[in-house]
């Protein structure tokens, strides 16, 4: 009886050495942890985490890209669908403007007949609606006499001697230029005026 009494006694002490050893153990391992080089923790991040982190960066550089070259060829595509809309009506009014040249042809022939008085009348309110009507879809003149030569909108025909005019100006207008909003559409065909030769 004696002895079953002493035998939990001499195996309680086994138990709390077994414990004070791991618990020896957990402090040296996080002691080793805490001990822990700057450049040993940054080799074991790199071995963990860096690779995958690189490659995430990759992927969100990646993602970028795709989304900007998006928005680009979106804007890209809303802008040629604006160029295209703007001068669909180009070829049209390619078309209708020796219309229009005729009918100024016949009003300067008709100012001479006054037999044409009328007939005249009618002629110019019909011009000018038409005008009216091409300015709204963006037709505007240009070229006009007694402005400066410019060949961005005008196309030299000749030269003409004149006094009364300073050299490289418009002194005749032989055909109407037009601009579509600002693309030229047709340069107006001028005589550029030149100074005369002295004698």
């Amino acid at each position: 009886m004696d002895k079953e009494k002493q035998q939990p006694e001499t195996l309680q002490p086994e138990n709390e050495q077994k414990q004070t050893k791991s618990n020896e153990n957990t402090r040296d391992n996080s002691t080793k942890e805490a001990t822990m080089t700057d450049e040993e923790l940054k080799k074991i991040c790199e071995e963990k985490f860096c690779r995958e982190c690189e490659q995430l960066k990759n992927k969100q550089n990646e993602v970028l890209r795709i989304l900007a070259d998006s928005e680009n060829l979106k804007k890209r595509l809303t802008r040629e669908k604006e160029e295209f809309c703007k001068f669909a009506a180009s070829s049209i009014l390619e078309d209708i403007l020796p219309i229009m040249d005729n009918l100024e042809l016949a009003i300067s022939h008709g100012q001479k007949t006054d037999a044409c008085k009328d007939l005249l009348q009618g002629v110019e309110m019909t011009l000018k609606m038409l005008r009216e009507t091409l300015k709204k879809h963006g037709l505007t003149p240009v070229g006009e006499e007694g402005e400066k030569f410019d060949p961005n909108i005008h196309e030299a025909m000749a030269q003409e001697e004149r006094e009364d005019m300073e050299e490289g100006m418009v002194c005749k207008l032989l055909q109407r230029g037009y601009k579509l909003h600002d693309r030229l559409l047709r340069p107006a065909r001028v005589l550029v005026s030149k100074k005369g030769e002295k004698n």
